[in-house]
């Protein structure tokens, strides 16, 4: 059987997010873990992806800036997109050597976690043809873009829950005119994102046939510094290897 660490990092900047990944693919490269699933929020931001998405982008930097929302260029798939607090951010850092060499394979297998997480909570997500993510009718409630560098992967996914969607006014989210988004909240869906953390936590393993294992949060004080918090993350990792 696989082992998955889980490492719940609350709500943190995406640069903090970008350094918790890298540990944790140092640890998934070197063997200590088949994968660590990494919980948590971002504090106000739009990311732009590979396939570009700059031409998406409704409101100067500037602006944004001084609405205290960050712009920052990633590697992961995918166009444009949003994070801000009452969403899930996910990203699953697996070996997929241990599951399935195959990143179509991977991105339908989060997919359907997701689907399986919506379902707990009464609702009908579903996939929509020639778009990645998760949707509900016409519109999108999780979105998918994940970089794989030597079959270890990095990125994943970002699931509303009842975040603030006025800020996807600033863009037209993943490059699609033709549908909105939309939150659990929003579809009188009344719940925290502990919950709904907890319910894909236990869908994942399911899904992807592993067993989950709680990392130790960081001391209580430390997250306030990025800087000790992430030095302290590999050692709270190691402590449950």
């Amino acid at each position: 059987m696989k082992n998955c660490a889980v490492y719940k990092g609350g709500i943190v900047g995406y640069e903090r997010g970008l350094a918790i990944q890298e540990e944790a693919r140092t640890l998934v490269a070197s063997g200590v873990w088949d994968g660590i699933l990494i919980l948590l929020e971002h504090t106000p931001v739009i990311t732009i992806g590979r396939s570009g998405g700059r031409e998406n982008l409704l409101m100067s930097p500037p602006v944004l800036a001084g609405r205290g929302v960050e712009v920052v260029d990633t590697v992961r798939g995918g166009n444009i997109t949003c994070h801000n607090p009452g969403q899930i951010v996910g990203y699953p850092v697996l070996n997929l050597s241990r599951w399935r060499e195959d990143v179509h394979w991977y991105v339908r297998t989060i997919e359907e976690t997701l689907i399986r997480t919506l379902a707990r909570f009464g609702l009908k997500g579903r996939r929509k043809d020639r778009y990645t993510g998760v949707w509900l009718d016409e519109e999108k409630v999780a979105a998918i873009g994940v970089y794989v560098k030597r079959w270890v992967t990095s990125h994943g996914f970002a699931l509303n829950v009842n975040n603030d969607l006025s800020l996807f006014e600033a863009i037209v989210p993943c490059g699609i005119k033709d549908f909105g988004v939309t939150n659990l909240a929003r579809v009188n869906c009344r719940t925290s994102v502990e919950s709904v953390m907890e319910m894909f936590q236990e869908d994942f393993g399911q899904v992807f046939d592993c067993t989950m294992v709680n990392i130790n949060r960081l001391a209580d004080g430390v997250g306030a510094d990025s800087e000790n918090a992430y030095r302290s993350l590999p050692e709270g990792m190691r402590a449950n290897a």
